[in-house]
């Protein structure tokens, strides 16, 4: 039976993507990437031009790769300390990048340095509670940042938190399971709202094949 970890770290230190036996590699970083198809849907773009932001679940740390590599200063934040020793092996020297190992709501509370830009590419956005979330990246946006973040277009009916299991843990003697909040665009637009941030821009990104599962994609701006 599938169970709740003890924390939510205890499921993503066990989640390694699966490339391979042993230590991989790391991958090839050249474009950022929103969607789980490479090469579909916008890029860095949708940031604007940031001079700082904050990755909110970097896992392999790709997406903060990129825009270092751009000259732009980031802070990757994940709760899994497995996944921030990975991500700091494999980009130990590019400049202007930190991986940090921390749960999201903690850091952003925790701190007061503004960001410019705000991300999550299928990270914690997607598994943090909004209402909780939310009034902490407002506090550490700088006036007119942007937040975007993508997930999985949600099921017809699945709405709100829903228990998240994963294949790759099968054959364990107990499933880790987690909670990821799923909801319409629109009502994703809502909460943003409700929450101070404007011009709002939620909607579904279809995938490039028929069938595929498509992509939420959702970019919003505090107030300048």
């Amino acid at each position: 039976m599938p169970r709740v970890p003890d924390t939510p770290a205890e499921y993503w230190d066990t989640y390694m993507p699966h490339r391979g036996e042993g230590e991989q590699p790391a991958p090839v970083v050249n474009r950022f990437e929103w969607t789980q198809y490479p090469g579909h849907g916008p890029g860095a773009e949708l940031l604007g031009e940031p001079r700082r932001a904050l990755d909110l679940g970097p896992a392999e740390g790709k997406e903060a790769v990129y825009l270092a590599q751009q000259g732009v200063e980031v802070a990757g934040v994940d709760l899994s300390l497995v996944q921030v020793e990975r991500a700091r092996r494999w980009w130990d020297g590019v400049p202007g990048l930190d991986f940090v190992h921390a749960d999201a709501c903690d850091y952003l509370a925790s701190g007061t340095r503004l960001f410019d830009a705000v991300y999550s590419v299928w990270g914690a956005v997607w598994f943090t509670d909004p209402e909780q979330l939310f009034p902490l990246v407002a506090k550490r946006l700088a006036p007119g940042g942007v937040l975007a973040f993508s997930q999985a277009e949600p099921l017809p009916g699945a709405y709100g938190p829903q228990p998240m299991r994963g294949k790759w843990l099968e054959g364990r003697e107990h499933e880790l399971t987690v909670l990821r909040w799923q909801y319409t665009p629109e009502a994703w637009a809502d909460l943003l709202k409700q929450h101070g941030f404007t011009g709002v821009q939620a909607l579904v990104l279809e995938a490039p094949e028929p069938n595929k599962l498509g992509t939420l994609l959702v970019r919003a701006h505090t107030r300048a």
